[in-house]
């Protein structure tokens, strides 16, 4: 299957999003749009991305506005947000469903660890308009981290976030946390009824296993793939097994 390689650009609130599209040949394609995690940027799901268009989708991977520490969207991590970048990923969307070569109405949405709730939370959103959800090592506990006071590198005082959270190289912004104090990840994306494929690995030490098997029960119409010794960021090997699952989930 021959597929082209192109760069991609829309615009959200004055805001440039940037990324990569993957097109096999074809006309009425399914489209799919990776999204990768916290710190990362496309290149990271852009494997992913070039996987899907194998599997005869429009694939599209981006970054985030603010998401990345290295990205090529416009960038200001402290107003980068789990909702702002929701709405990064509903701007790729719409721009994707205008497309010439696409079936708009059949979307499925992939994400990474942060992308991974974020894609869950805007599936939880469009409903029906989102055909199916892949999520990877997803970030359900970004909440209950806020609540603690400790996000990936960061620790802070919840009940006095600071205006910027120093998070290893990259600073985070007080939204960062403040916005989802009163969040509860699993129910804030369980209305989502279509299918749903979770894959962790039993070893996550970022994103405890714990979250995917509550999200699995939540959901109306889930499977869940626990990848033993697998940790946060697939290796090769855990990525084959992976990717093997996502594609009997998409037969």
């Amino acid at each position: 299957m021959k597929i082209s390689k192109k760069s991609f650009s829309c615009r959200r609130d004055g805001m440039t999003i940037q990324g990569l599209a993957f097109i096999p040949e074809g006309e009425n394609l399914p489209i799919a749009i990776v999204s990768h995690g916290i710190m990362a940027n496309y290149k990271t799901t852009e494997g992913y991305a070039e996987f899907l268009a194998g599997q005869g989708f429009a694939a599209f991977c981006f970054d985030f506005n603010g998401g990345c520490i290295y990205g090529k969207s416009d960038n200001d991590t402290t107003k980068m947000t789990v909702f702002t970048e929701k709405e990064d990923l509903k701007a790729v969307i719409a721009y994707t469903r205008k497309l010439p070569f696409v079936n708009g109405d059949d979307v499925t949405l992939m994400g990474c660890s942060q992308g991974g709730f974020v894609s869950a939370l805007v599936g939880a959103e469009l409903g029906e308009k989102i055909t199916r959800l892949i999520l990877f090592y997803p970030a359900f506990c970004i909440p209950d981290d806020a609540r603690a006071g400790k996000m990936i590198y960061a620790e802070f005082d919840p009940q006095n976030i600071p205006e910027v959270i120093q998070c290893g190289k990259m600073k985070l912004g007080k939204a960062y946390a403040q916005s989802v104090l009163d969040v509860d990840g699993i129910e804030a994306v369980r209305s989502y009824n279509g299918p749903v494929m979770i894959v962790h690995g039993s070893k996550d030490e970022t994103v405890d296993c714990s979250y995917a098997k509550k999200a699995a029960e939540a959901y109306k119409n889930a499977e869940l793939v626990i990848i033993p010794d697998g940790k946060h960021g697939f290796s090769e090997e855990h990525d084959k097994i992976a990717l093997e699952a996502v594609e009997r989930f998409l037969c």
